[in-house]
């Protein structure tokens, strides 16, 4: 495949943190600045299986057993998302699989303990789907001392033209990313620059994981739909208190989370609806409080990801952000779709030669690329 030039074809398939299945999206990009979405799906997770995953976080548990099941699972997602399109395997170039994280620790003093962990095998799914995959996106940039996350900001700045800046993208899946777009970097800024007058990233905080967690804890589901739980409850003070006194707020972006990285006790004594309540005032605060860590306050808020169906949150983030914030589908992106389509465009960028992450976007002391590529089996 020459991959030197050009739109290419290519599938994104990512497995969030949130647990709830395979996302796949098709979509045609120059891995720069051109981007055209073809046609999308989400698999849900069977129980059992979300059970077995969840049973791997932190790298414990039956995880090579897991690692092919979920495999697998994301080659009859490629397979039916081709049938869905019309297309068959020889039309597509690429794959970028992103895989599911089950340990996430750039942070951790041991050196030889920093890293991220994203299971999924890349040889495996080429084999069965007969195209060439790229894979394992983090790594190298773990490697060269970045946080690994998030890589989903160049993708986010090649969709942004034409919208008033400075632009957050936040997306909240079980961790909430965001983001900033300012005015085009200057010219050479990407192979070099830190990015002030471009893209700056960073998890915000949590995202739905924690809301999640505390809904299937009480029985209520896998999630708190259109967040009426939350509506049905309030805010207890001391417990969010307590809970955004954790010292990740003060550190300035880039940074990055694990998915299970605040622990839960203070809202353990509180009834359900309220613990939902303030439980989704922690993920909105979260947001509100990396404002002062970007290097001018955003005109407007894009949210992607499952967050954006949730409206108790949605209300809690534009009260606390004061500007407006809206779902990224109402600029015509597909809200559900995007980080997939992320991967896919990296996948592009990786096969190119190109940074998939910056200074101000991960950490990573020069603009990085990464990615393992498996040939068609």
């Amino acid at each position: 495949m020459d991959i030197r030039e050009g739109l290419r074809t290519v599938v994104g398939l990512m497995s969030g943190t949130s647990m709830d299945g395979i996302d796949a999206a098709l979509l045609r990009t120059d891995g720069r600045d051109r981007v055209e979405a073809l046609a999308f799906l989400t698999i849900p997770y069977d129980d059992g299986f979300r059970a077995a995953l969840r049973g791997c976080l932190g790298g414990t548990g039956p995880v090579d057993a897991v690692e092919r099941a979920l495999t697998d699972a994301h080659a009859d997602a490629v397979r039916r998302l081709l049938h869905r399109a019309g297309a068959v395997a020889r039309d597509i170039d690429l794959i970028g699989f992103h895989g599911h994280t089950i340990l996430h620790d750039p942070d951790n003093p041991d050196p030889g303990r920093r890293r991220t962990w994203q299971i999924g095998d890349g040889a495996r799914l080429a084999a069965a789907t007969g195209i060439a995959v790229v894979d394992d996106f983090r790594s190298a940039d773990v490697a060269a001392g970045g946080q690994g996350a998030p890589l989903v900001p160049l993708f986010h700045r090649a969709l942004a033209h034409g919208l008033p800046r400075p632009l957050a993208v936040l997306n909240i899946g079980g961790v909430a990313n965001v983001s900033w777009i300012g005015p085009d970097p200057a010219e050479g800024e990407e192979a070099g620059g830190r990015g002030e007058a471009g893209v700056v990233a960073c998890d915000t905080g949590p995202g739905n994981a924690p809301i999640d967690d505390w809904v299937l804890r009480h029985g209520l589901g896998r999630f708190d739909a259109d967040g009426a739980l939350a509506a049905a409850g309030r805010v207890d003070g001391p417990a969010l208190a307590a809970l955004m006194a954790h010292p990740y707020f003060d550190r300035p972006a880039p940074k990055s989370l694990d998915r299970d990285a605040f622990d839960p006790a203070p809202v353990a004594g509180l009834s359900a609806a309220d613990g939902a309540a303030t439980l989704t005032a922690f993920t909105a605060s979260s947001v509100a409080r990396v404002v002062p860590h970007l290097p001018a306050p955003p005109v407007r808020w894009l949210v992607c990801g499952g967050g954006r169906r949730n409206s108790t949150l949605m209300r809690m983030l534009a009260d606390r952000l004061g500007v407006p914030v809206d779902p990224a589908d109402l600029v015509g992106w597909d809200g559900d779709a995007l980080e997939a389509q992320a991967f896919g465009y990296l996948a592009v960028r990786s096969r190119l030669g190109l940074p998939l992450s910056l200074p101000a976007t991960t950490g990573v002391p020069v603009p990085t690329c990464g990615g393992r590529f498996h040939p068609a089996g």
